[in-house]
């Protein structure tokens, strides 16, 4: 059993990781000057960084779908050498509206990727292990930000952020054959897991789909009170979220005066907070099976410390750069937790979907706080009415998960 976390979430990770490296850098690019290098807008900058949000959002469901009736791992693979490619053309293409079309299809490309990863752990690990394997493939985004705020500056420093995006491209596209040798959609298809283990560990999940009450029809799930509650929570989230990845190096780099690399290491510090809070209170959450109240006190704690780096802007930038360490490790806390909400109260037939609906609005929540943030930084000149923003919707957030009604009654799952 425990190859599962040798071999499954390894490649879950990296996979995740590079997909997130391809849709962050875009930040570091516009903070080294994209927008004097193609003689674009401010605002048609912020276009840029959000149009990957409107093509992550069309495609959530249909990819959620595939993912549940064919082939996670054959989907996954596909999307690797597609958004490899379009984020190293991210380098390569100097008109403006093909650089938009191309932003737009690597959402597209990406959009796929968390819901398919999502519905395989839930195929490999049980109640007592999901938010914790759900945090492993999360890390992949604070891990990926903290080592490429470490290295894309310096990278943009020497090479340009043109060829900076081409080099950070080309390994999704050489990570996809790896990627099809190593996973497979299910335990018994796994040549590296002994049958008898497979065999227990698919009777053991589905003891846990037994004690599911049963939802019939997709319609029906969508419609919930509590999938709509999550959605629209999660739209607020990754507002605050998305907002504060694509913009922070733009933000430290005005605050503090200093070079793209020194911004770079910088910028790198809130994620580091947040790799170790994500895995404290996933193993928390594992640990004492309760979701929700290892969500909402971390996006409360984050909005808040975003309110003080508010406030301290344009007093002292490192009260409020110390602020936005502690604001960044909250808001990224409880993913593993978050996650694990939805297949507890929803059956398999209807929880990849709902997932990605869940995800599909966060998206249109990122495509809203990428674009208004650097809009309102264009505007004014300033990034405190960004900052207002981002906090007042994580806030907004952490209440909405205290609105959830109480997961149904239902069996305990079978103990170790």
């Amino acid at each position: 059993m425990r190859k599962r976390w040798t071999f499954v979430l390894p490649a879950a990770f990296i996979t995740y990781s590079l997909a997130y490296l391809d849709r962050a850098n875009y930040g570091f690019g516009a903070a080294a000057g994209l927008a004097e290098t193609l003689h674009i807008t401010g605002s048609q900058s912020s276009l840029l960084g959000a149009l990957f949000f409107l093509g992550y959002f069309i495609f959530q469901i249909p990819g959620a779908q595939f993912a549940r009736t064919h082939s996670s791992r054959w989907l996954i693979f596909t999307a690797l050498i597609t958004w490899g490619s379009l984020a190293a053309l991210t380098g390569v293409i100097r008109t403006f509206w093909l650089l938009a079309l191309d932003r737009f299809l690597l959402g597209i490309a990406e959009s796929v990727i968390l819901p398919a990863m999502l519905l395989l752990l839930t195929r490999w690990f049980t109640r007592e292990e999901r938010s914790r394997a759900n945090s492993i493939l999360i890390l992949g985004n604070p891990i990926t930000v903290l080592w490429m705020s470490a290295i894309t500056g310096y990278l943009i420093q020497s090479f340009g952020w043109q060829k900076t995006f081409i080099f950070e491209g080309i390994p999704s596209v050489a990570w996809a054959l790896a990627w099809i040798l190593l996973v497979r959609d299910r335990p018994a298809d796994a040549g590296w897991l002994d049958a008898d283990a497979a065999l227990a560990l698919e009777e053991r999940l589905a003891e846990e789909q037994r004690s599911l009450e049963p939802v019939k029809s997709l319609k029906q799930a969508l419609l919930r009170r509590d999938v709509l509650l999550l959605s629209v929570q999660y739209f607020c989230w990754s507002l605050g979220v998305y907002g504060f990845v694509l913009w922070l190096p733009t933000i430290v780099r005005q605050g503090s005066s200093m070079s793209m690399g020194e911004t770079g290491l910088l910028s790198a510090i809130p994620y580091l907070a947040s790799i170790i809070l994500m895995i404290v209170v996933s193993y928390l959450s594992d640990k004492t099976l309760r979701r929700e109240a290892l969500v909402w006190p971390f996006l409360l704690l984050s909005g808040i410390a975003l309110l003080g780096s508010f406030l301290l802007a344009n007093r002292s930038f490192p009260a409020a750069f110390a602020c936005l360490v502690l604001a960044g490790g909250c808001m990224y806390a409880p993913y593993g937790p978050f996650f694990a909400i939805v297949p507890e109260r929803l059956p398999k037939n209807v929880a990849a979907e709902v997932l990605a609906l869940i995800n599909s609005s966060g998206a249109l929540g990122a495509f809203a706080g990428s674009y208004l943030v650097g809009l309102l930084q264009a505007l004014t000149g300033s990034s405190r009415p960004g900052f207002l923003l981002m906090a007042l919707a994580l806030i907004c957030s952490s209440f909405l998960i205290l609105a959830l009604p109480k997961t149904p009654q239902r069996n305990r799952a079978p103990q170790n």
